[in-house]
């Protein structure tokens, strides 16, 4: 498949965007990468932003192993509903959840509801996260910094909470991390942040569990520039037309590329890894 080298401008003024308002549509599915297959099967599966980009690329990856999937998502209903068609068609069960993250009784509700519909909850990808741009750290509006911190960090760690609650041995969490824990951004200097407690998250967070032998491996996917409905919601102009150019392969990536790494970190072929995070980034080497 040839992939997009270079973006039209554009620019969606609320977080985190929407995916059908993109120009060209993110790749989130195809034959090549999206391999029919069992290594999820009858499993079940929470994906927070799994409405969209990575998101649903993930979940459609999933469905396609044999997974049933909740996805959380704040309030992009019709990005939602299409990604809940295109599992429906798959034939695996998906469940829509329209909430904050931010909030710790809004997790627990996803959690307890995915246990009651599904009676099992065995991966939780937390994948939800907002970022926005600032060419002056002086000028980082206060609000902005708490929400990032909010939604990317305590939402990854109440989702992560209420979910042990009935993970067991076996079971998996992924976070989505950032080459930006790894690199920093000059604009992106909160997100960053949010992205590198993330990867401090996972590591500590696999060696508690490790040590405690309860059987639940923690791992994280760090994408570089990956063109989803965040991009267009935070950049506008030259930075839209030429995005992922600057990478190795000298494109930005697509969500379908990155969910290899989410379906073999949530599988048996990946049962003595826990603690590491996988980079999806165009070539970068950042030695993470």
């Amino acid at each position: 498949m040839d992939f997009p080298t270079s973006f039209p401008s554009q620019h969606q003024d609320e977080q985190p965007g929407l995916e059908y308002e993109m120009k060209p549509s993110p790749i989130f599915d195809d034959p090549k990468y999206n391999k029919k297959g069992d290594a999820l099967n009858n499993k079940v599966a929470i994906i927070t932003g799994g409405d969209s980009g990575i998101g649903r690329a993930v979940a459609i990856a999933y469905a396609n192993q044999g997974a049933d999937i909740v996805i959380v998502y704040n309030n992009e209903n019709k990005d939602a509903e299409e990604t809940k068609k295109l599992i429906d068609g798959i034939g695996r069960k998906c469940t829509l959840i329209a909430g904050d993250i931010s909030i710790a009784s809004f997790c627990n509700s996803v959690v307890e509801k995915t246990m009651s519909e599904y009676g099992r909850l065995d991966i939780l990808v937390n994948n939800a996260a907002v970022q926005y741009e600032c060419t002056d750290i002086k000028q980082l509006p206060d609000e902005q910094f708490d929400k990032t911190f909010k939604i990317n960090v305590y939402g990854t760690f109440y989702m992560t909470k209420a979910a042990m609650k009935h993970l067991k041995p076996g079971s998996c969490i992924i976070n989505t991390a950032s080459i930006v824990a790894y690199k920093g951004n000059e604009t992106l200097i909160d997100y960053s942040m949010t992205k590198g407690a993330i990867v401090a998250f996972t590591r500590s967070l696999s060696m508690a569990l490790s040590k405690g032998k309860t059987g639940i491996r923690v791992n994280a996917v760090a994408p570089g520039p990956i063109w989803t409905p965040l991009i267009p919601a935070s950049f506008k102009g030259q930075k839209i037309s030429q995005f992922g150019s600057d990478t190795p392969m000298g494109r930005a990536g697509q969500p379908v590329e990155c969910a290899g790494a989410y379906v073999f970190l949530a599988s048996e072929n990946a049962s003595y890894i826990t603690g590491q995070t996988i980079h999806v980034n165009g070539g970068h080497i950042v030695n993470g």
